[in-house]
């Protein structure tokens, strides 16, 4: 890495700038004690005319907007602030990668780092949105080549103009908006924590309550899908069934190595394909399967064991996928394998019949578990009634978790969204969640018989709520022991 200007102390040079500017405060152990004036004015010149003259919208624009006005219309009269978020260190001067938030990212399309949307409220009761960001890096003072995250480090970012017509409302310089801010009257919400500054700026002008009701209307909003989030979501698990065929063709090497190269395997599809993966990738081979969020994928991977993927391509506006497969390293199940494995894929089945329009959203939960109960009482795992067992509960400790959530922005999406319109809600066209049951039997798990320990199996799909009934995002990857067989035979030739 090249060795950047980032401030570290109080008390480092600081390059002059011009009479207006802010000054540039250099490395502490830089390799440049300054800059001359001679170099100074040499690079305010001799630039060509960048401006990009015939952008087009954002695809996602019309969305936004339709987006914002359903939310001017929820607050009339109020002042609502959305902030992008600001990058985060990760270790001295050095950032992660930035996401921006999802609800900026939803009712902008844009997701710069920094960014601020503000709806001003009109008097007829609608708002006016402005979009505050960072412009184009100063010539003048050096900024753009001295600075950090000056354009010369960091990349070109869009002038003001060029956003505007990105995203289709009035950009302005976001080292304005904490100013703004601090000046405006009335009701006032944000969206708390993603930008300390923001928040600081409107600290006597909002109450926590008032901020979690926009929370969570944002929240609920993203429950139906509109057609331009579906085609992002389908873009997502096709993207995702290439990772895991990418993953299915290098499983010896994985045997020679670690899960660590189905994790490299797997992140090489979403990062050509998409953004990033959506979620730190599950890979877990042996009973590491049986660790519902095992991410730190450093376990062998051998010949005889279940290796459960669950993993998901993250698109460029930042909707993902979410899917799971459990497959023999080896290619073959073995019987007891098999036998676990289809009871989790039949509960699927029952669990992705139970998804359609008008039925309760816990249906998919409680059949896929009433399959999963009935196995276990069949197995001589627990003792009947299955009623008895479903009421207590018992089934948990081999199910452990919740058969699907909400898909979306966020893998666990709508999660600030009221119980009532999410978990004791009703399924709507447009919906999407996903349907993943799973049974594992841990290691030291003296209640089951011994060759069941260490054996995790889980099977999830993207399920979309249709007018007429679901539509698996995913079916194009197997599911049935016998196809996921013939599927991997045919994958490594």
């Amino acid at each position: 890495m090249a060795d950047q200007q980032t401030p570290e102390t109080p008390d480092e040079a600081a390059v002059e700038p011009e009479p207006e500017g802010e000054p540039i405060k250099q490395r502490k152990n830089g390799l440049y004690p300054g800059v001359s004036d001679e170099l100074a004015e040499n690079m305010k010149t001799g630039w060509a005319d960048t401006e990009l003259r015939d952008l087009e919208p954002v695809p996602q624009a019309p969305h936004t907007a339709e987006r914002r006005a359903r939310l001017s219309a929820r607050f009339p009269g109020e002042r609502l602030v959305i902030p992008a978020g600001n990058l985060k260190t990760r270790s001295n001067d050095t950032d992660y990668p930035f996401r921006a938030s999802v609800e900026y990212a939803y009712l902008t399309g844009d997701q710069t780092e920094d960014g601020v949307l503000v709806m001003e409220p009109r008097a007829d009761g609608g708002h006016d949105s402005v979009l505050y960001l960072l412009p184009r890096s100063d010539r003048e003072n050096g900024e753009f080549w001295l600075d950090g995250q000056g354009e010369l480090w960091v990349g070109r970012r869009n002038s003001l103009t060029e956003a505007a017509k990105l995203y289709g409302m009035p950009c302005e310089d976001v080292r304005t908006v904490a100013g703004v801010l601090r000046e405006a009257s009335g009701d006032v919400r944000v969206v708390r924590g993603h930008d300390a500054g923001v928040e600081a700026a409107l600290a006597d002008k909002t109450t926590a309550e008032r901020d979690e009701a926009l929370r969570v209307f944002l929240s609920e909003m993203r429950l139906v899908k509109d057609d331009f989030e579906i085609g992002e979501l389908q873009k997502a698990v096709d993207s995702t069934v290439r990772g895991f065929e990418d993953v299915v063709r290098v499983l010896d090497k994985a045997q020679a190595t670690s899960e660590r190269y189905i994790e490299g395997t797997f992140f090489l599809r979403a990062r050509v394909e998409g953004n990033d993966v959506g979620y730190g990738s599950i890979c877990a081979s042996g009973p590491h399967a049986t660790t519902l969020h095992w991410v730190r994928n450093d376990g062998p991977v051998r010949s005889g064991d279940l290796l459960l993927l669950d993993a998901g391509v993250e698109t460029h506006t930042l909707y993902t996928a979410d899917v799971t497969r459990t497959m023999p390293v080896d290619g073959r199940f073995t019987d007891l394998q098999r036998k676990i494995y289809d009871a989790v894929y039949d509960a699927q089945e029952a669990g992705i019949a139970a998804v359609k329009p008008g039925a309760k959203y816990l249906d998919f939960h409680q059949a896929a578990q009433r399959v999963l109960a009935e196995r276990l009482v069949e197995w001589g795992l627990l003792e009947g009634p299955v009623e008895r067992v479903l009421e207590l509960g018992l089934q948990r400790r081999w199910t452990l978790h919740g058969t699907g959530h909400m898909l979306g922005m966020d893998v666990h999406d709508c999660a600030a969204a009221r119980r009532e319109t999410y978990a004791e809600g009703t399924l709507e066209p447009g919906m999407c969640l996903t349907v993943e049951p799973g049974l594992y039997f841990q290691e030291d798990d003296l209640t089951v018989p011994e060759e069941y320990r260490g054996i995790g199996v889980r099977i999830e799909d993207d399920i979309l709520v249709t007018e007429d009934g679901n539509r698996n995002l995913s079916a194009a990857l197997p599911r049935r022991s016998d196809e996921v067989e013939a599927w991997m035979a045919r994958l490594r030739g």
